[in-house]
């Protein structure tokens, strides 16, 4: 998978194709440290694409992340600096979050006649 990302200074981030990013790539479009990516992968926060090896001492240079998972771990980040929360606390609320915006959405769609 190639992926290409477009960040501009707003922080406005916007995934222009299915992507696979570096840990360098995802820590700075997340405006994280790449520790803070590493702790969040160990302790099963944040997911990498594919089939890569997340356990202790794997070289975390050859993770992959999804491009998609940009938002999510923003949101994370984001959570856990607003509220001190806790990882496992903030990926939860930010998995309910994303289910929310997703049934808003469903409710939004017209109604279709099963006539």
């Amino acid at each position: 998978m190639n992926d290409k990302v477009f960040s501009d200074d707003s922080g406005h981030i916007e995934v222009l194709e299915q992507h696979s990013l570096t840990i360098t790539q995802f820590a700075n479009a997340c405006n994280v440290s790449e520790t803070w990516v590493v702790q969040r992968v160990h302790g099963g926060v944040v997911d990498l694409a594919g089939e890569g090896d997340a356990s202790p001492g794997a070289d975390v240079q050859a993770w992959r992340f999804p491009g998609h998972g940009i938002v999510r771990a923003r949101r994370i980040a984001d959570l856990e600096r607003t509220f001190d929360a806790d990882p496992q606390l903030a990926a939860l609320t930010a998995d309910l979050m994303e289910e929310v915006g997703r049934l808003r959405a469903l409710l939004r769609l017209p109604r279709q006649s099963s006539r």
